[in-house]
């Protein structure tokens, strides 16, 4: 069934919410960002090529899913939809066209794995007016409502893999590579339209000027005394493309039961992970072996949204100019993940790999002050308890909320 355009009318503002189908709606669904976070010091935009990609038919997504993208634009008194002339579309701030956007989305996958019918949404921006999130919203239930869904989660952008969960605590500071931003209103007019919290997640801040309880440096004596060794990840060659494969399976394993979560394909993973290849500072990315076979890892990675604020969203030749330029005031980084089979959990792995990894953070000619550890869902109390008893402490909360259809 063909999506409807929503239409609704307020005393003070026009607006239609119509599905994106051409090629200029879909660069008018990317420019959406640009009006929403203008003048916000903390927004770092996305690279818009890697959002355009999401949408390709190459993506992978869609041998499992199907979506539908949605932007509001303003109307003129006459009727007239704005923003159907580049000049239009090229607007800018509070005289832009543009009020919004949203995805609705079918994960089979997800389906599969819970054994519900939910619906997924992502991607969503929207101007302060509780009207135009509340008729996005609307309009993105009401597509899932015709795919037979009985249930609708978000924000998911198609995957948790991608950009997910809206910022509710912590909007006074930009976020680090590859964590979710949004204004202190989003989550306001998610629970204004009749949503529930389904969960939470926590970033933790990590100063590295404090040295770590002498537990995690003996866990690291245990671990290699019970056999396992530890060496950085390669970043070079055919050595890069093994030691990716062998993160993907034990990713795969370790993280298998994660909430609302389903496996990537190999091909998804590498993917991103070769995107990723000449980011990685292998000081900050140590593996654990036992026997040659990889068995945990700590995943970090340097800041590079410091950079990437400089370049809005676009790396060409003077995007990559300021991108190199800029990287040298990266001093901080993010940890995405720790990762340990079960069964090495008792030879004291985790800790283990802490130790090195923030060790390998405050190392001599390293300019790490400060670590992110994100995101942790607050059910997950094995690595929360892990996380604290290093010195990490809850400084930005997130949420993904759910609701009946």
């Amino acid at each position: 069934m063909n999506p409807v355009p929503y239409s609704q009318t307020q005393p003070s503002l026009k607006f239609k919410i119509i599905p994106v189908t051409t090629a200029a709606e879909q660069e008018m669904f990317l420019d959406v960002p640009g009006v929403v976070y203008a003048g916000d010091p903390n927004w770092v935009a996305p690279l818009r090529s890697d959002v355009a990609k999401q949408f390709e038919p190459t993506n992978p997504f869609f041998q499992y899913g199907k979506l539908q993208p949605f932007i509001a634009v303003k109307q003129e008194e006459n009727g007239q939809q704005r923003g159907s002339t580049p000049s239009d579309r090229n607007g800018k701030g509070k005289h832009s066209p543009l009020l919004g956007r949203i995805v609705a989305a079918v994960n089979h996958r997800l389906i599969e794995k819970e054994g519900q019918k939910v619906g997924l949404f992502g991607f969503f921006e929207s101007v302060e007016d509780f009207a135009v999130a509340q008729a996005l919203f609307d309009t993105a239930c009401k597509w899932l409502r015709q795919q037979g869904m009985t249930t609708v989660r978000g924000p998911i952008d198609l995957s948790t893999h991608n950009n997910c969960l809206f910022l509710v605590d912590g909007f006074d500071s930009p976020p680090m590579v590859m964590m979710p931003y949004n204004p202190p209103y989003y989550p306001k007019f998610i629970e204004q339209d009749g949503w529930q919290k389904a969960k939470d997640a926590y970033a933790y801040d990590f100063p590295l000027d404090k040295p770590l309880p002498q537990e995690f440096e003996k866990a690291y004596r245990i671990a290699c005394k019970s056999g396992v060794t530890f060496r950085p990840i390669r970043t070079k060659g055919e050595g890069f493309e093994q030691d990716c494969i062998s993160l993907y399976h034990l990713f795969t394993t370790a993280f298998a039961n994660n909430w609302s979560s389903t496996p990537r394909t190999q091909e998804e993973f590498l993917e991103e992970a070769r995107s990723l290849q000449s980011l990685v500072d292998p000081d900050v990315f140590p593996i654990a072996e036992y026997n040659g076979e990889m068995v945990g890892f700590w995943m970090g990675l340097p800041d590079y949204n410091i950079p990437l604020k400089r370049v809005n969203g676009k790396l060409d030749l003077w995007g990559i100019l300021k991108f190199l330029w800029f990287r040298r005031q990266i001093d901080q980084g993010r940890v995405i993940a720790i990762c340990s089979l079960p069964e090495y959990r008792r030879k004291m792995v985790p800790l283990a790999l802490i130790y090195l990894g923030m060790m390998g953070g405050i190392k001599k000619g390293k300019p790490y002050k400060r670590a992110e550890l994100s995101w942790v869902y607050e059910d997950n109390f094995p690595s929360r308890k892990l996380i604290e008893a290093s010195g990490g402490r809850i400084y930005k909360t997130y949420r993904i909320y759910e609701k009946g259809l």
